[in-house]
């Protein structure tokens, strides 16, 4: 087994004690993403459109990273903090892949880290 710690300055530092990625072989484990800008360290949620496309980009250049993108998700996780905003976010989720999307579950949580709206986490296979 090969591990192989993933991390760009194109998505956001780790606000704990965790990885942005890791690479087991050819399964990349994505840590759950928020909407955090990784130029200015600051959330960009002034809506549930901003701060789920924020988090998109986020997951999308740690796949670029690991010399992967969006076709190579074979797992998503989605953890909102209401249901009633599942409609947007599914839009601008799904947005970003063109088929074969991944298997998926989207839960509602009572709280997030920083207190956002929206955390997705993935998994993904070269």
């Amino acid at each position: 087994m090969t591990k192989k710690i993933i991390k760009t300055t194109a998505a956001p530092a780790p606000i704990g004690p965790y990885n942005q990625a890791i690479l087991v072989d050819q399964t990349l484990y994505i840590s759950g993403q928020i909407c955090i800008d990784p130029s200015s360290g600051n959330l960009k949620n002034d809506n549930i459109e901003e701060e789920t496309k924020q988090v998109m980009q986020n997951l999308k250049a740690i796949l670029q990273e690991a010399e992967m993108d969006f076709s190579h998700v074979i797992k998503s996780s989605i953890f909102i903090s209401d249901m009633h905003q599942f409609s947007v976010i599914n839009e601008i989720y799904g947005s970003y892949f063109s088929s074969d999307f991944p298997v998926r579950e989207t839960v509602q949580v009572a709280a997030l880290p920083k207190f956002v709206n929206v955390e997705i986490s993935m998994i993904a296979m070269k």
